[in-house]
């Protein structure tokens, strides 16, 4: 088949080859319609959201684990006519027929060949043979990007209370099911999604008329782009202008995942709100904390560290004090605190171990270091602590003849300082593929997001939690990529002659790099985060309507990339000239360089999106240890879409007394202003 003029690349189908990745966050991008103010008075966001019309009849493709279509998130009252230039279909399947879509999920498709080639046929008891999504990962993620407005919503036990909305309430959704259960594995463990399903998803979609497509899913493994069906699915999107927009994953530092070029990347950071439960010790310490369990503690009780009250011979050095399933001994446990580190199981599971053996309260060791804590709904009153403050806490156990602690019960607290931080999960560059193209591009609210859910899925996914709820709380870049695609879905509705890398660049070039303090923003830790891990900033909406200029990139820019990946063979159409420019070279709002020696020169084109008549003038910020010329330092423009040509020569500034080392990276940047716009 390799052999094939028509075959781009042939490649193994692998079992758990993707995974899924996983209300105040639209609040505070200053995007929540709900608010009751004066709309002669209404800021850029209002303005944006209403000359957008929500996002009114484009059409936003998502492929993920299915939908819970009966969710108020997804009502199509006051919704008008499907629009003509939809053409997709509602595939009815088990526990979904037409009636299910409506004028504002318009359509449905499941995808399982894939799947039940490699795992045999699907077992019905584990999920439905349909679009409908018994995980909840798909309908949270559909509904961040265009959930209706739902007052009065929140997660169990009440937290996150208020008005549920998606960022584009009236984008017209297309439910691409493409995402499965692993046979006999628990639901906690996530979703397996095939190559060959998710790119016939993507020929669908494009076929079916979507604008934008939301991909909340992540391959385990950096593999080739033509060997990656997210990377070929999105570059036949994107060749028909569609914006493919993807999670950068949750495995941390050095991991960013979708790095191909015509992908926009998202990174995951917080909002300026967490749910505070402290623990409070016998000697009056106070431990910050943060839960949305709804139990609450009326008193101290006895306080136990887990690693002390284990069934002997159930654990080892590595998994000591973890409350792995069945290794806490009741005879200990019972109306007992147990402290547990983290490790090894899920937090939820912790907790249910804690109850399992008779425990009335559970404190748990967050799993990252950092201010940055992914809150749980867990089955006990329990809260998570600062990993570093584990330690208090066994330091008092030890050192206390009968130690006693409390959990306070939750309170929301808003306007957090400083925020957004990035997620200590969030994935960063360098770009392990290219890195020569920065990734990610962008970052977005991701930590502790409320969004609609399936009712076939308990909140915490154990087997033994019979809880239903109607909206959930997750976190992860597959929260945060949503975020980005209902703004593109908006900058499509404003302008839908941009093209696709039009859309991306607007976002890219108006994101901003300081938090609610006017501050540089920070990673978990507190230490000055990078472009590694948030690309150009966090997402602007309202700024990027309007950026003045755009860094547009076409389909046969990107095949002209990949030449340099010697993959010649994409679009018979398309040769690779004798003379292949560098990668850096691509038209890209942003530029890396890697493993700079002597001088390197590379060319960008920006396109006038702005006022018909204006001049641009240049700053630069250098790297430091690096000096930046530019030429020309000028760029006039007297019509809308004239295009202007500028050199960047990057070298080492050999009278900086800095030394910087040959793995050593540096972060600069150059900006395009008007006086009014800056790109």
């Amino acid at each position: 088949m390799t052999e094939m003029e028509e075959v781009v690349s042939v490649f193994k189908s692998r079992s758990r080859r993707h995974r899924l990745q996983t209300t105040r966050s639209w609040d505070f991008v200053n995007l929540l319609q709900g608010r009751a103010v004066d709309l002669n008075h209404a800021n850029k966001q209002e303005e944006l959201l209403h000359k957008a019309n929500y996002g009114k009849d484009v059409i936003v493709g998502v492929l993920d684990s299915g939908v819970w279509p009966e969710s108020q998130s997804f009502s199509d009252e006051g919704m008008e006519r499907i629009p003509k230039s939809w053409h997709g279909t509602c595939q009815e399947g088990a526990a979904f027929n037409i009636s299910h879509c409506n004028r504002k999920l318009i359509g449905a498709r499941y995808y399982l060949k894939g799947y039940e080639a490699y795992y045999g046929s699907l077992n019905d008891t584990e999920d439905y043979r349909s679009s409908r999504d018994k995980d909840g990962h798909g309908t949270h993620t559909a509904s961040t990007v265009g959930g209706r407005s739902v007052p009065n919503t929140s997660a169990l036990g009440g937290f996150a209370n208020g008005t549920a909305t998606g960022g584009a309430a009236l984008v017209r959704l297309a439910i691409y099911k493409v995402c499965w259960p692993v046979p006999g594995k628990p639901k906690i463990e996530g979703n397996t999604c095939f190559d060959e399903d998710m790119l016939a998803a993507f020929d669908d979609a494009i076929a079916d008329g979507v604008h934008i497509i939301s991909v909340s899913i992540v391959p385990f493994n950096l593999d080739a782009y033509v060997e990656d069906g997210i990377a070929i699915g999105a570059l036949h999107a994107v060749k028909r202008d569609i914006v493919v927009v993807c999670s950068a994953g949750n495995d941390g530092p050095t991991n960013v995942r979708n790095v191909a070029p015509w992908i926009m990347t998202v990174g995951a950071s917080s909002v300026d709100r967490v749910f505070s439960s402290p623990v409070v010790l016998g000697n009056g310490v106070e431990i910050h904390g943060q839960t949305v369990t709804q139990f609450k503690l009326d008193k101290m009780y006895p306080l136990v560290y887990a690693g002390d009250v284990e069934v002997p011979g159930s654990t080892t050095n590595l998994t000591t004090g973890r409350c792995r399933n069945g290794t806490l001994s009741p005879n200990l446990v019972e109306g007992k605190i147990v402290l547990c580190l983290s490790g090894y199981t899920y937090n939820v599971e912790k907790g249910a171990e804690v109850k399992r053996a008779g425990g009335v309260g559970l404190i748990l060791q967050n799993p990252v270091n950092g201010t940055g804590i992914s809150v749980n709904a867990h089955f006990l009153p329990a809260t998570t602590i600062f990993s570093n403050d584990s330690t208090t806490i066994i330091t008092y156990i030890r050192n206390e003849t009968n130690p006693i602690a409390t959990i306070i019960p939750v309170r929301t607290l808003l306007d957090i300082k400083p925020s957004p931080f990035m997620a200590s999960f969030s994935s960063t560059g360098p770009n392990g593929l290219e890195p020569n193209i920065l990734k990610p591009d962008i970052t977005a609210p991701g930590l502790n997001i409320l969004a609609a859910w399936s009712e076939a899925s308990s909140p915490s996914k154990l087997a033994n939690d019979n809880r239903v709820v109607k909206y959930n709380i997750l976190s992860g870049t597959s929260m945060s990529c949503p975020h980005v695609t209902a703004a593109a879905a908006l900058l499509k509705a404003i302008h839908p002659d941009w093209s696709s890398a039009a859309i991306r660049s607007a976002l890219m070039t108006t994101a901003g790099q300081k938090n609610n303090m006017g501050m540089g923003i920070t990673d978990a830790n507190g230490d000055v985060a990078t472009p590694f891990h948030y690309g150009s900033g966090h997402f602007q909406p309202a700024e990027a309507v309007d950026p003045g200029l755009v860094y547009d990139t076409t389909y046969a820019d990107y095949l002209l990339f990949l030449c340099n990946t010697n993959v010649t063979r994409i679009d018979p159409s398309f040769n690779c000239p004798p003379n292949i420019p560098p990668p850096n070279n691509l038209n890209y709002p942003s530029l890396a360089i890697n493993k700079l020696n002597g001088t390197v020169t590379l060319n960008r084109t920006v396109t006038n999106v702005g006022d018909t008549n204006s001049v641009y003038n240049l700053t630069i910020s250098a790297p430091m240890g690096y000096s930046i010329e530019i030429y020309p330092t000028s760029l006039q423009f007297s019509s809308i879409g004239e295009k202007r040509n500028f050199s960047i020569s990057v070298k080492k500034d050999i009278t900086n007394p800095r030394k910087i080392e040959n793995d050593m990276y540096a972060f600069g940047w150059f900006t395009w202003s008007d006086g009014i716009h800056k790109s």
